[in-house]
């Protein structure tokens, strides 16, 4: 998610051959035989700036459903609110407060939470955070390769436009570790291609998103007569409503750059056969990070390998700091103008999952729930 210093999202670890004890601090809670035999932890969740993006919604039911699936949890608190009505900071520091075994979290800032961090650590609790990266050195960081993401969207975009011209750049949220990884990727892109310009300039648009936001970002760039001048566009996950957008305004379609969000694939297969002529990609993005994250969390708890790495990052004032990363498989990219990308399009559309959700609902070796327990959306106990 966040700023394009990063240099973690560059390097994709497998699980095996690379272990670390996870955690530099001491264990948890004491844990207690369970009826299969395992033990038995209690988890605090939080997933901030959640209610209304499809990617938040389904990690949060990959979280609960890897947790029930395990065996080993117990119970967990699922804090799943918007930053500006329960900061995330407060959300940490309230889950410390329930002594879990461990706190697996979405950050919104790779900085802001490190205090309630260091008092979860001094309290016993382990720390995850997932989908991006904090700077504390004891949280351990399971992420999507981000920078990949920005890459392997944008190079297919600009190769789709002939290497020259224009899209419109519309990032996620801005000041969000991810986005910055994203844009990161992105422009790496575009110093490949020297004659593409991106409008309204490098910085983009920041869509929050949000798919409100999203649609009217878009509506105000139609009506202006702007996308007019553009040959493609670049999104952060929020593609559908693009989609809509110039569909409704009875424009032609340019080439788009979207995540492997449902109702994003349909349409890039033409399910309702209402979007002839419209080419894009989409690119992997699983939200069943959630669920990895609690997978990874047992790990530390049980004093597994995790499959972690030091690396090198950058914290807001430019200084090094080492931090402990895991990183899932590198982005795939799915287009509907080759055989090979219509026929991954086709094999992992999921017409049962929510419109704005992902279609990329599991990850092999790091979940183990089924597409039952995940959209059932429950936790051990509820």
């Amino acid at each position: 998610m966040l700023h394009g210093k990063s240099r973690v999202a560059r390097l994709v670890v497998g699980l095996a051959g690379l272990a670390i004890v996870a955690g530099a601090c001491s264990g948890g809670s004491t844990p207690s035989p369970s009826a299969g035999g395992g033990a038995t932890y209690t988890i605090g969740f939080s997933n901030s700036f959640g209610i209304g993006n499809g990617f938040r919604e389904e990690q949060l039911c990959t979280a609960k459903a890897q947790a029930l699936a395990s065996g080993q949890v117990s119970s967990g608190t699922w804090t799943h609110q918007k930053e500006e009505t329960y900061p995330q900071l407060q959300q940490i520091r309230d889950l410390v407060a329930k002594n879990p075994s461990a706190i697996v979290f979405n950050p919104l800032d790779k900085e802001a939470l490190n205090p309630a961090l260091d008092e979860a650590q001094a309290a016993g609790i382990k720390t995850i955070a997932i989908d991006a990266y904090v700077t504390d050195p004891e949280t351990i960081n399971l992420s999507n390769d981000q920078v990949g993401y920005g890459y392997v969207g944008a190079k297919w975009l600009f190769e789709q436009m002939g290497g020259k011209g224009k899209f419109y750049y519309m990032r996620g949220l801005i000041g969000h570790p991810a986005d910055a990884d994203r844009h990161e990727g992105v422009m790496k892109a575009m110093s490949e291609f020297p004659d593409i310009e991106a409008v309204p300039s490098v910085d983009g648009v920041d869509t929050k998103w949000d798919p409100t936001t999203t649609t009217n970002l878009m509506n105000d760039f139609i009506t202006s007569g702007q996308y007019d001048q553009v040959q493609g566009v670049w999104t952060s996950g929020m593609d559908s409503q693009v989609v809509d957008a110039i569909q409704a305004a009875s424009k032609p379609y340019v080439p788009i750059v979207g995540a492997d969000l449902k109702a994003f694939v349909g349409y890039l297969l033409n399910k309702d056969g209402k979007h002839d002529g419209l080419k894009g990609i989409a690119v992997y993005n699983p939200a069943s990070v959630g669920g990895a994250g609690i997978t990874l969390a047992l790990k530390v708890l049980n004093g597994e390998a995790t499959g972690a790495v030091t690396k090198t990052v950058k914290d807001n004032a430019g200084n090094d700091i080492e931090i402990q990363a895991v990183f899932l498989p590198t982005p795939e990219a799915y287009d509907n103008v080759s055989d090979a990308g219509k026929a991954k399009l086709e094999e992992v559309f999921n017409a049962d999952l929510d419109n704005l959700w992902p279609v990329s609902w599991e990850i092999p070796g790091w979940t183990t729930y089924t597409f039952d327990q995940m959209k059932a959306c429950k936790g051990p106990g509820e």
